[in-house]
C-alpha cells in the first residue's frame, strides 16, 4: 500500500504540470552530509567539509586537505535509498575544485494496467466483476533522481581596517560557484537540466576583533540555489517543462573553543527563503577533535546525531524526523 501511495505521488509530480512545476527539483532539498543533517541543516555558514559543495560552495576553499565523503540513507519508510558521494581537491593559490553525485531511488514501484477499460463506463466497471481491478500488479519499475555537481571555489584572505587602536581585522572570503546536472527517470520517460549554485562564505576572528584572546571564529555563509534558472525538460509528447524554483540560505555559525576542556563547541542557524521560509538551528560539541554530538532543529522537526574518528577516518550517524518518518543516515569522511 507504502508503494501505491509513492507512485501515486510521483505520478501526480509528472502528470500535472502546475504541481511538477513548482516541486521538480525538491528531491535536492533532501540535503547531504550526515553531519549537516544532524544540526538541521543549519551549515551554509559552516560549510567546512565535502559537503560544502551543496550547503555553500564557498566554503570548499577554505577547506585545507583532500577529503572523500560518502552517505546512505533508507527512506519514507525503507521505501526508498538515498545515496551521496563527493570528493573535494585543494589546488594552489587558495583554489579548490570538488565532483559529488546524489542519488534518490525507489524500487519495485507496482503498476496497474488499465488498457482493458477503455471504451467502459463507470456503471459497466461496477456491475460487471470482470472489469474490476484484480489487486495483482502487471508489473514494477522504478524511479531515480540524480544529481552530478562540479564546483570551483577560490578563498581571498585580505585585512580591513576598521579605522580604530590601528590594528586590521583578518578575514576569510570564499567565493564558489557550482554547475550540476539534473536527470529524472520515471518508468520510461526521462527529465533532464542543468542548473547553477553560488555560494559566499566569510569568517573572521573574533579574537582579534574584540581584543579578546578566548573568542573563537564567526561564519557568515550565503548560497544562491538555481540563480540562472533551472529547467528539467521531459522527453514525453507534451514535452513537460518543469522549473525548480530559486533559493537563497543565509546562515551564521559561531566556533568556540573551550581549551580547559578541551572541547569547541559550534551555534549555527540557517534560513531558507523558499516554501514562505524555514528557519534552521544547528549545535555541535566536539571534544579533542576525536568525537562530536550535535542537535538540530528546522520545521518543527528534530535531528541529533554524532561522529567518532577512527584512525583518521569520520564515521558519522544522524537521526531525523520529518512528517513521513524518522529515518537513519550513515556517513563517513576521509581527510588526507
Amino acid at each position: 500500500m507504502k508503494k501505491i501511495l509513492i507512485l501515486g505521488l510521483l505520478s501526480l509530480m509528472f502528470y500535472a504540470p502546475s504541481f511538477a512545476g513548482r516541486y521538480a527539483g525538491d528531491f535536492m532539498m533532501i540535503g547531504s552530509g550526515v553531519r549537516a543533517l544532524g544540526m538541521g541543516g543549519a551549515f551554509s555558514a559552516l560549510a567546512d567539509d565535502g559537503s560544502a559543495i551543496y550547503w555553500n560552495s564557498g566554503g570548499l576553499s577554505q577547506m585545507r586537505d583532500s577529503e572523500v565523503q560518502v552517505m546512505h540513507a533508507f527512506l519514507y519508510g525503507n521505501l526508498a535509498s538515498y545515496d551521496f558521494i563527493s570528493y573535494v581537491q585543494p589546488l594552489p593559490n587558495d583554489v579548490s575544485i570538488a565532483f559529488n553525485v546524489t542519488r534518490l531511488n525507489v524500487s519495485d514501484i507496482p503498476y496497474f494496467s488499465e488498457k482493458y477499460l477503455v471504451g467502459t463506463n463507470v456503471d459497466q466497471r461496477i456491475h460487471n466483476l470482470d472489469l474490476h481491478l484484480p489487486g495483482i500488479p502487471d508489473g514494477h519499475f522504478r524511479s531515480t533522481d540524480d544529481l552530478y555537481q562540479f564546483a570551483f571555489s577560490k578563498n581571498i584572505k585580505f585585512g580591513a581596517n576598521m579605522g580604530w587602536q590601528f590594528f586590521e581585522i583578518p578575514f576569510e572570503l570564499g567565493l564558489g560557484g557550482n554547475v550540476k546536472f539534473i536527470q529524472r527517470k520515471l518508468r520510461e520517460n526521462l527529465g533532464s537540466g542543468t542548473g547553477f549554485d553560488l555560494g559566499i562564505k566569510l569568517r573572521t576572528d573574533m579574537s582579534v576583533l574584540f581584543d579578546e584572546d578566548s573568542l573563537g571564529d564567526l561564519h557568515v555563509g550565503f548560497n544562491f540555489q538555481d540563480v540562472a534558472g533551472t529547467t528539467i525538460s521531459w522527453d514525453t509528447n507534451s514535452e513537460i517543462r518543469d522549473e525548480v524554483l530559486f533559493n537563497t540560505k543565509a546562515g551564521v555559525a559561531l566556533v568556540q573553543p573551550l581549551e580547559k576542556l578541551k572541547s569547541t563547541v559550534t551555534l549555527a542557524y540557517d534560513y531558507d527563503y523558499v516554501y514562505n521560509g524555514t528557519d534552521h538551528y544547528g549545535l555541535d560539541w566536539n571534544y579533542d577533535d576525536k568525537g562530536n554530538l550535535r542537535l538540530g532543529y528546522y520545521d518543527t522537526n528534530f535531528s541529533c546525531g554524532a561522529s567518532v574518528k577512527v584512525y583518521g577516518v569520520m564515521l558519522d550517524y544522524a537521526l531525523i524526523t520529518n512528517p513521513v518518518g524518522i529515518t537513519n543516515r550513515l556517513g563517513l569522511r576521509i581527510s588526507f
